[in-house]
């Protein structure tokens, strides 16, 4: 270095985790739009620019690919639920779902179309199946364990399995998706919801 140079430092602005998780909070709910619009395969990766207002570089920033993006919103929505199983029961994220119906029909027909496509690839998709085991596990395992809490309190009839209540729940929040999935009005699904609870509690 010549004597009486300077040296020029340039600073790079540094990106504060909760900006990164803000950042991908907002591509993870755009993404989740646009794969309920266009399905997984529908949903190019300009049809994903578009709907997040970034480029490419700055989505797969966040995530590696489409794939795994996709699996992002799936994950993310499966991790909610089981939070809410946990916390209120299988019946709560049901009602939950139900008033998102009557409520914000966008917000709804993103999550349905999130359900509908991780169905359809369960079905066609033997290595996506296999990696989504473990979450749908997850969610089982919660409603399980709540289960036992309640029949240990007292509040879950006794003359009937647990595992038997957890298919029996399972089984309702299916029909309550594919209700809901092929635009069918709620209806009296409220009451429907009341009689389920009332099905899996102590007389």
């Amino acid at each position: 270095m010549r004597k009486g140079a300077r040296d020029t430092i340039h600073y790079v602005p540094r990106v504060s985790q909760d900006q990164l998780d803000a950042r991908r909070h907002e591509i993870l709910a755009a993404a989740r739009d646009c794969f309920a619009r266009f399905g997984y395969e529908g949903a190019t990766v300009r049809r994903l620019e578009d709907a997040t207002g970034l480029s490419r570089g700055a989505i797969f920033h966040h995530f590696r690919d489409k794939e795994s993006l996709f699996l992002a919103v799936a994950e993310d929505d499966a991790a909610a639920m089981v939070e809410t199983v946990a916390r209120n029961g299988l019946v709560q994220v049901m009602r939950d779902l139900l008033a998102r119906a009557g409520g914000s029909e966008g917000d709804t027909a993103g999550w349905l179309g999130t359900q509908l496509e991780v169905s359809r690839r369960l079905r066609t998709d033997p290595a996506f199946a296999k990696r989504w085991a473990e979450r749908s596990a997850a969610i089982a395992d919660a409603t399980r364990e709540r289960l036992q809490r309640q029949r240990e309190a007292g509040v879950l009839r006794d003359d009937v399995p647990v595992e038997v209540l957890t298919q029996f729940l399972e089984l309702a929040y299916d029909g309550l998706v594919l209700h809901l999935a092929t635009g069918r009005p709620p209806g009296e699904l409220t009451r429907v919801l009341d009689v389920v609870e009332e099905a899996v509690r102590r007389a």
